[in-house]
């Protein structure tokens, strides 16, 4: 039997999702990205997980597409069907899971695997990570919600031209343009990515379950019905055992312990 596309793990409340194509540097088939999403559906159910790590096996992250997956990207008709079918859903699920995900970004993140890398709540790189929107150099635009991610981190000027350029970023260069949120030496990224996660599980993750609600929206909302969505979260919030936990502990002046509920 050949080993899995896609390695999944747990650790406590941690969950870890490894692209494990490390031959081709994880370039993603329709065979990963089913097994992806069927994964990401697993998690979603699993009342321990706190927190979600992605990453890649081997020297890279994900090299985008492997245009040799036959079938996949011949003409427009089956590249349709593959973003439909394969991309968007993993898009949707990373977007809408209820606890906090993080990207670790090891090595190069090219196309596709760049759009799945800016999907992630929280996305950190090795110091020696490219960030590599490769699209317009065969013909394509960027996927997996590339153009909408691009534009709410950059801006639309850096990100059309970033798009239409094709230019390659450095893990530095993309944290100076507000890309990614941190740039880790490659001798401390495995420590500094656990520590984060572990930080991460011990949070209250049903507040940040809201918070992910309100920033998707926050997008194409007004101001009025971003304000009233905030009200609304808040409410939920201020409903929740992790927020009289995390009061009582206030004013205990102790640490809190949340439980995600």
């Amino acid at each position: 039997m050949s080993e899995a596309d896609i390695l999944v793990s747990a650790e406590g409340a941690i969950r870890r999702l490894t692209l494990n194509r490390p031959q081709r540097l994880n370039a993603l088939t329709r065979n990963l990205l089913g097994q992806l999403s069927d994964a990401l559906a697993d998690i979603a159910a699993d009342s321990d997980a706190r927190v979600l790590v992605i990453s890649g096996s081997g020297r890279g992250f994900c090299a985008g597409q492997d245009l040799t997956d036959q079938g996949a990207v011949e003409d427009g008709r089956t590249c349709r069907d593959t973003v439909e079918r394969y991309y968007n859903p993993v898009v949707r699920q990373i977007r809408s899971l209820g606890l906090p995900v993080i990207a670790a970004v090891n090595g190069i993140a090219a196309g596709a695997g760049m759009s799945l890398a800016l999907a992630a709540d929280i996305t950190l790189a090795n110091e020696s990570a490219v960030f590599d929107l490769a699209f317009a150099r065969i013909g394509l635009i960027p996927d997996a919600g590339g153009t909408y991610q691009l534009q709410r981190l950059l801006g639309p000027a850096r990100a059309m031209a970033l798009a239409m350029l094709g230019e390659k970023l450095t893990a530095r260069q993309a944290v100076e343009m507000g890309l990614i949120w941190r740039a880790v030496p490659d001798a401390d990224f495995t420590a500094e990515v656990d520590a984060l996660a572990a930080r991460l599980a011990k949070a209250p993750t049903f507040a940040l379950a809201l918070m992910k609600k309100a920033f998707n929206a926050g997008g194409h909302h007004s101001l009025e019905q971003q304000l009233a969505l905030e009200a609304e979260l808040q409410s939920q919030a201020a409903d929740s055992e992790d927020f009289r936990e995390g009061l009582a502990a206030f004013l205990a002046k102790r640490p809190a312990t949340f439980k995600g509920l």
